[in-house]
Order: C-alpha cells, then structure tokens, then sequence
C-alpha cells in the first residue's frame, strides 16, 4: 500500500542553518490499516504527514503508494492516484456550499438527496447544513465533520488525518471516534491519524512513534500503548492533555 524508504527532511531556520526535521524514516503501510502516528511535539509527525500527501518535499528518500512511486507527484497527482487529507485546521471557502464542495470531491454532479447521506454519516443533520456557505460561520468540530463527509464522497483508498482533534469541544471529539470507526468500516480503505490523543490510539491497529525526527517505537497497539502510558508522564510526553 505505502512504503516509505530512508526519508529525510530538513528546513533553513532564521539563520540560515539546516535542521533535521526527519531522518531516515523506513515505513511499510498494509491496505486496510488503522495507523495512529504519535509522539512529543516538534517530533516531525505533520511533515511526515504532508510529505506523504506532496504539500511538502522531501531532502532524501523515495514514496511508493501502491506499488507506484509517488515521489515527484504533486499533491493533486496524488489526490487523484487515491490519497485523502484532512488538515489540522480545514480549509474554508467563502460562497461555496457545503453540497459543491462534496461534490467537488465525489468528482460528480451528486444530487442533493446522495450530498445528505454523507453529511448524516458524519452526525450532520443533512437538512441544516447542505445549503450552508462554508466560512466563519461553522465552528471547528463542523468542519472537521464536513472535511471528513468529503472524504467519504471521494472514496479514497489512503486517508491521513492531521490532529484531527485539535480545536473541537468534548462532545465533538467522541462523535469524531465514531465517525473514523464508520469512515473504516466503508471505505476499507487505509486510516493514518497523527494524534496526542489516547482514544484515538485505543482504536489504532498498530502505533507509530516518533521522536526527534525518527520512529522509536512501532508495534500493534496491545504491545505500545501501555509502554506510552506506564513510566511515562503523558501530560510531558504529548505536550497537552489527554482527552479521556
């Protein structure tokens, strides 16, 4: 599904040095897994993230999605060859509705009826939202919701999700857990969610952890999460709290 073969990043800081910002990562993906990337903060788990979805470049190293390799493609070669990408803080559009830009992903003229499905399936009263401009005035939570909604439309066989938790009240997040388990169960597609949070990781199949730009711990989840959660402080360890 997604092989990753000895990545590496670097960026200039202020004063013109290079900074390792990823080293040497080696990953092997299968189809139809639920990967949860975590780690401190500053440990290089969103550029890994957008590297894999072409926003950024990276110094050294080789992607092959599917057996084909995606190195050079940019991102919208990618999103057409079946990758989808959830943004930390999704992307608003002032005058266009939420049913255009879900249509806008299924790569079709859905009709409205179709439009709502998906919108339900995301814990979206249908009827309230379709018509709605997508701006300032839908809060986090429903956007990450309606962000997801279009990834369910455009079928995608790899979804990454960057923090998708951050910015959402309470209510919102556990709603989000069940949405992820549903997006798995119909798209049989493969999940990749870079995440601080411990219920998001209860869900994974398998737990990535990196750590100052390199993968220090990667196993199934019954095997790494209570290596995360015993001898460590959490708190210190994520940067944040965990939601419980």
């Amino acid at each position: 599904m997604l092989d990753i073969q000895n990545l590496s990043f670097q960026v200039h800081n202020d004063d013109g040095e290079r900074l390792n910002v990823l080293s040497n990562i080696n990953l092997t993906i299968s189809p139809g897994s639920f990967i949860a990337i975590t780690g401190p903060n500053g440990s290089g788990k969103s550029s890994l993230a957008k590297i894999i979805m072409g926003i950024e470049r990276p110094t050294c190293g080789r992607i092959f999605f599917e057996g084909n390799d995606i190195t050079e493609m940019d991102i919208h070669e990618r999103a057409q060859a079946g990758i989808g990408f959830a943004f930390q803080q999704p992307v608003r559009f002032k005058g266009m509705q939420v049913r255009d830009l879900l249509r806008l992903s299924a790569g079709y003229e859905l009709i409205v009826e179709e439009a709502c499905i998906y919108l339900s399936q995301v814990g979206l009263c249908a009827i309230d939202y379709v018509f709605r401009e997508i701006n300032s005035s839908l809060s986090g939570g429903e956007m990450k919701r309606i962000e997801i909604a279009t990834i369910l439309a455009r079928k995608v066989r790899l979804s990454l999700f960057d923090e998708p938790e951050a910015g959402i009240d309470l209510w919102s997040f556990h709603n989000l857990i069940r949405v992820f388990e549903k997006l798995r169960e119909q798209t049989q597609g493969t999940i990749v969610v870079i995440s601080h949070q411990e219920r998001i990781l209860e869900i994974a199949d398998r737990i990535i952890v990196l750590e100052e730009g390199r993968i220090t711990k990667d196993g199934s989840r019954q095997d790494i999460l209570p290596d995360l959660m015993l001898g460590v402080d959490a708190c210190e360890f994520y940067g944040r709290s965990v939601i419980s």
